[in-house]
């Protein structure tokens, strides 16, 4: 939303001033990177960076962790599908050890679970300082946050050897999967198929910090004679030199850390769990968001082009963020895939506390000579608290990687298709008259808008759930009037509360116990943009409830059923906290340390948001849309996110696209970027290419800072007023295209625009390619220009298909795996169809989404090499639930043997009941035309073609156009005149 400190109408008023007198420099990142920590500022992550350089140092280094034996054989055990076992940590050098018990869980899926805890604090036989209420455990809730399915164990798994180093047990689909279970030192060899594919602890980097007391060492008694700085010197050269104390033992930050004069207090100690995970041939990793990177993720260790910084996830308030870095950003899903041909494997760390990964790469053989040797990315997984709990993917393919997360955390919720067209946003239009107008000048120059956003300007004094009393006097005539046009409102609400008297939303929340509270357990009290705040809790249950009574029609007046909600700051953003957010000590519900639930935090608020939105009237059951900014692992089944506060530069355009594919591959693909960037003002150049980048983001939406001019579409002199106009109605235009791929992404977790190592995971040449994508399974690939007088571009072609401009019909000269030069002026994006491909589209424009409903369609049929081409539709009301009892119509399409058919692609469960009133209504919308680009030339000289459907059959128009210059041969089929629920057939023989 915007950068952190508070702001007050004097301060507005500054801050214009300021931002004129800046313009006359050249803009620089203001981002305090300093604000934000490095790893050597971070006690746990210096710690385990140094246990890594220690061990990877000594060639006999062997980890200290095994499996607990008895009488010499381990015992261990294996029953319905879980593998369970002690490893024992040997913590000195007399032999001393701790217990942590270990499970591996093996589920029908196919996926491995590897769990391990700290016996002495699972059993909460430790001490806390301070007189601490925090709780004694390792965290070992996420589960209840993240997981929602896919649990189911696999009976079948197996041991198919033992002995005194290890076991192997079989498992997964047809039992092609296996685990290596080494005993001394405890490690996991994952393999499928007889190759090892992913390794636990092979560099012997795995160390979870145990529960020890703190001990506070006497200072020592000076002698007589050693007072002062003779005596010292005398001291000092009497007494042996001691042995520095190992990085990774020093206890410096175990029991107190303070940065940025923060005092960070450790009731339980240090507790960090790391891993050293490795995946054998596997030069490509990706996922890990959130970060301004490339897609395919950089070394981290140093040297040329790599970071020096671990990837950090700690969901922070980053102001201007960096691009082309590690450092953290606003949300953190832990969840990575490699890739190599042929294969994709991936692991997801199920830890919600502050982590680092390191990732580096080692060549598969050091001969020069031996081209074919594969690289190897070896990953180093740290976590400040909580259990390990990883989960272990095999793949083989990235479609297999995303359904199977998928029914670990969820899936994308199918969302209300008002939320997929084009959203306008500022911060903030000031006043409800400013609202109509922007609404009204939509229309006056014709383009298409669903939704209008107020950001914080518009409630009483900074109060949510309330409205400026001089700005917004009647904010249901407001609501009214974008009602009347098909649109909605989202306004904001975040999850700080301004602790003031005579404000009822705060005097309710003290009196009910459900902030957060400080670590002495009283509420905790920071600032954000009301100024004195507090913070709700929502990992309580009885917080949840409160919060969904807020959003009542009848409690928060002036709200519609046509507005929605935007979370933001909910990382959390605390102004005068260490790193922008809450102390590490606050405590949450159930007396968890903040430290262990940071990540997750902005989750559990999104998820009361979402709550309140579908109880805020008994019966309305629509579906809620809900932008969040902070995310974790399971979010996605929430709605929406953006990344963030960006810059209106060239180069935050270009940072878009791969952060949004890294969202997409990690499970969260309803995703966008403040389109013309939100900080600063983007030159009409910057700005048009901008829109029709958004164009094909996911979440589609413009914003601006409240210091950036206005910049409406309208407000663009032409020729760009119109240009903008054009790529906005275009994806209007694809809006059943977008919607059939949230369709998708709603059952199996594939992302909606699609990365080429997601779509050829066996073209190499593409694994690294991040500046293009296709849409859904359309088969339009677009490429962004996110250069300055950039009127050209280079477009990576994955394969040997066909490939035709999306505009013109030009056949393009391609090669598999190289790059063809395409043309993009101004006014164009470039955007190719692959033959093979039959996407749907709308062609009449349309001022927004709900006025489109019942509006024609017409199919494009690619033609493929081979002759043939398939594709999809899916639609439903687009707005309730109805489609869980059925009420959706889902068509396959198929080209084959010159024959054009459409069946149903999956029925209603069901499949019988009476038609709902969206049914009723939808059954006179048709094919208003269908256009098949790459058309045989026997074709030329037809008239028609015969349509059958149900049993009947009639003759329709079709006009041919022959080949001419680079043109391909295209034929237009005329209203075919066939319900589109029914299954139908075009003979072109």
């Amino acid at each position: 939303m915007k950068s952190s400190g508070p702001l007050s109408t004097s301060w507005t008023a500054y801050l214009c001033l300021l931002s004129v007198l800046c313009s006359l420099f050249t803009p620089v990142v203001l981002v305090k990177e300093n604000d934000f920590k490095k790893c050597h500022q971070s006690g746990f992550c210096r710690r385990n960076r140094a246990y890594a350089d220690h061990a990877l140092a000594q060639s006999s280094w062997q980890a200290p962790y095994k499996i607990f034996s008895a009488e010499g054989a381990a015992a261990v055990s294996l029953k319905d599908g879980q593998f369970e076992a002690t490893i024992l940590k040997t913590v000195d050098e007399q032999g001393s050890t701790v217990n942590l018990p270990l499970t591996v869980s093996f589920l029908k899926s196919g996926t491995a679970r590897v769990t391990v805890d700290e016996e002495k604090r699972k059993s909460q036989s430790i001490e806390l300082r301070h007189d601490s209420k925090a709780r004694k455990e390792r965290y070992n809730e996420a589960e209840k946050w993240a997981i929602v399915g896919g649990l189911t164990p696999d009976t079948d798994a197996k041991i198919t050897h033992e002995d005194k180093a290890g076991v192997t047990v079989q498992y997964g689909p047809e039992g092609a999967f296996e685990a290596v279970i080494k005993f001394e030192p405890f490690a996991i060899d994952f393999k499928r198929d007889g190759t090892t594919q992913i390794q636990f602890n092979d560099r012997g980097l795995m160390n979870m910090e145990h529960w020890r007391a703190k001990v506070d060492k006497p200072e020592p008694e000076k002698k007589e004679g050693e007072e002062g700085q003779e005596g010292e010197e005398k001291k000092a050269e009497e007494e042996p030199k001691k042995e520095e104390v190992p990085a990774h033992l020093d206890e410096s930050t175990w029991w107190d850390e303070t940065f940025g004069g923060n005092i960070d207090t450790k009731p339980r100690g240090p507790e960090s769990v790391a891993l050293d995970i490795t995946f054998p041939g596997y030069e490509h990793v990706y996922g890990i968001p959130e970060h301004a990177g490339p897609l395919s993720l950089k070394e981290t260790r140093g040297g040329e082009g790599n970071y020096e910084e671990p990837y950090r996830l700690y969901n922070a308030d980053v102001f201007e963020y960096v691009l082309d870095s590690p450092m953290t950003l606003y949300g953190a899903i832990p969840f990575m895939q490699a890739q190599r041909k042929d294969s994709t494997v991936g692991v997801f760390w199920l830890n919600g506390a502050e982590t680092w990964i390191d990732v580096t790469k080692a060549k598969g053989s050091k001969n020069p000579l031996n081209r074919n040797s594969k690289a190897s990315t070896n990953t180093h997984w740290i976590s400040e608290s909580g259990i390990m709990d990883v989960f272990v993917f095999l793949g083989p393919t990235p479609k297999d990687i995303s359904k199977n997360y998928a029914e670990l955390t969820g899936t994308t919720a199918l969302p209300a298709e008002f939320s997929l067209g084009y959203h306008q946003c500022r911060w903030n239009y000031v006043s409800d008259d400013d609202v109509k107008e922007v609404d009204r000048k939509m229309d006056k120059f014709n383009i298409p808008y669903d939704v209008i956003w107020l950001d914080i300007e518009y409630t009483h004094e900074k109060k949510y759930f309330t409205w400026d009393p001089d700005m917004f006097k009647d904010p249901i005539s407001m609501g009214q009037q974008l009602d009347d046009h098909g649109r909605k409102l989202v306004t904001i609400i975040d999850p700080h509360i301004k602790n003031v008297d005579n404000y009822p939303v705060i005097s309710d929340m003290k009196s009910k116990g459900l902030a957060v509270k400080n670590k002495d357990a009283n509420d905790f009290d920071g600032w954000c943009w009301p100024g004195s705040s507090m913070w709700i809790d929502a990992f309580n249950p009885a917080a949840i409830k409160w919060w969904t009574s807020l959003f009542k029609y009848d409690y928060f007046k002036g709200t519609m059923e046509n507005t929605y909600i935007w979370n933001d700051m909910n990382e959390p953003s605390v102004f005068n906290g260490p790193e922008v957010t809450m102390p590490k000590d606050n405590l949450h519900h159930g007396n968890w340390e903040h430290r262990d639930v940071h990540n997750i935090n902005g989750m559990t608020f999104h998820n009361a948001t979402w709550e309140a939105l579908v109880s805020r009237k008994k019966g309305e059951m629509r579906r809620p849309f809900v932008l969040t900014r902070s995310f974790f692992a399971g979010s996605q089944r929430l709605g929406a996110m953006w990344t963030g506060d960006n810059q209106a530069s060239w180069d935050h355009l270009g940072a878009a696209v791969p952060m949004i594919l890294a969202q997409g591959i990690a499970g969260f693909p309803f995703s966008g970027a403040d389109v013309g960037g939100f900080f600063g003002n983007p030159e009409i150049e910057l700005q048009t290419r901008w829109y029709q980048a958004g164009a094909f983001y996911p979440f589609f939406r413009g914003h601006a800072h409240i210091d950036a001019r206005r910049r409406e579409p309208y407000m663009a002199a032409e020729p760009h007023r119109s240009i903008i106009t054009a790529a906005l109605r275009l994806r209007y235009s694809l809006m059943p295209s977008w919607y059939t791929a949230f369709f998708h992404a709603n059952q199996d977790g594939s992302p909606i625009i699609r990365p080429m190592y997601w779509t050829h995971p066996s073209e190499e040449s593409g694994f690294a390619v991040d500046d293009q994508f296709f849409v859904g399974s359309t088969g339009l690939l677009v490429k962004p220009i996110v250069e300055k007088d950039k009127f050209d571009t280079e477009v990576y072609i994955p394969d040997d298909e066909n490939y035709y401009d999306y505009f013109t019909y030009n056949k393009v000269s391609t090669h598999k795996g190289k790059s063809v030069s395409v043309s993009a002026p101004i006014e164009t994006i470039p955007i190719l169809m692959r033959g093979g491909h039959i996407f749907p589209r709308r062609d009449i424009p349309s001022r927004s989404t709900q006025l489109m409903k019942f509006d024609d369609y017409t199919l494009v049929v690619v033609i493929g090499k081979d002759g043939s081409a398939k594709g999809e539709l899916y639609v439903d009301d687009g707005d309730s639930f109805e489609f869980e009892k059925g009420q959706f119509l889902h068509r396959a399409f198929e080209f084959k043997q010159l024959l054009l058919t459409s069946e149903a692609a999956s029925k209603p469960s069901a499949e019988g009941q009476a038609e709902g009133e969206w049914m009723k209504q939808f059954r006179d919308v048709s094919f208003d035309k269908v256009v098949l680009v790459g058309a045989p030339s026997s074709w030329e000289g037809k008239k028609e073609v015969p349509v059958t459907s149900g049993g009947e059959t009639h003759k329709v128009r079709l006009d041919f156009y022959k080949a001419e210059g680079g043109r391909a041969a295209f034929a237009v089929l005329g209203r075919l005149g066939v319900r589109m629920g029914a299954d139908w057939e075009v003979d072109f023989a």
